[in-house]
């Protein structure tokens, strides 16, 4: 399974890096929990919410393998259409993202370790919107040829797991420090993020 990273070409892997931590770094529910939770639980807190979150995202990762690995082989032709209605997808998450104003309220946080892990994992696992988006993002960077569409799934997304996880437990570890003050800059983050977003979709609608 390895063989296929390693054979992965390089400036596919940066821009599925690139991409990927620009989802990660776009202020949502995770972001918003590890957040509110590193407020009012203090840093440990705030990194349990996002290792917690973390775990759960590695359920989506398993369901977007299985349900896209056995669409693609009964119809190899859908790849393309899943890559433009996930670009599509992408661009509606640029308008979400420029219009939300980032508020976080420190009291949809978690005051225990444990607390924020297990409510950061079911809250990510039984939130369909994180599935939706694997099903749209992923598929843009699988090459057909490089080997079995559900490894690469697996693979690409992993990484984005481990990056999702250790910029949200970041940002749950800075709220635990800096309070209120990393929620005043969510709406700039937002902003930023609406315009990355366009970005990669115009890039992915571009692509060949």
């Amino acid at each position: 399974m390895w063989e296929i990273l390693g054979n992965y070409p390089a400036e596919s892997f940066l821009a599925f890096l690139g991409g990927g931590l620009v989802v990660n770094l776009t202020p949502g529910q995770d972001i918003f929990f590890a957040t509110a939770s590193g407020i009012q639980g203090g840093p440990r807190v705030g990194m349990m919410a996002g290792l917690g979150v973390g775990l759960g995202a590695l359920w989506h990762v398993a369901l977007a393998a299985l349900g896209l690995s056995a669409l693609i082989a009964g119809h190899p032709e859908a790849l393309v259409a899943i890559k433009y209605a996930g670009a599509s997808y992408l661009l509606v998450l640029a308008w979400k993202s420029w219009r939300d104003s980032g508020q976080i309220s420190a009291g949809k946080g978690a005051r225990t370790g444990w607390a924020a892990f297990r409510r950061g994992a079911l809250t990510n696992m039984l939130n369909p919107k994180p599935i939706l988006f694997m099903l749209a993002f992923l598929p843009q960077f699988v090459i057909p040829a490089l080997g079995p569409v559900w490894m690469q799934i697996v693979l690409l997304g992993t990484v984005f797991g481990i990056t999702g996880t250790c910029v949200t437990a970041g940002f749950g570890y800075v709220a635990g420090h800096a309070g209120r003050a990393i929620g005043a800059r969510m709406g700039l983050l937002n902003k930023v993020a609406a315009v990355l977003f366009a970005g990669l979709a115009a890039r992915l609608i571009l692509a060949e």
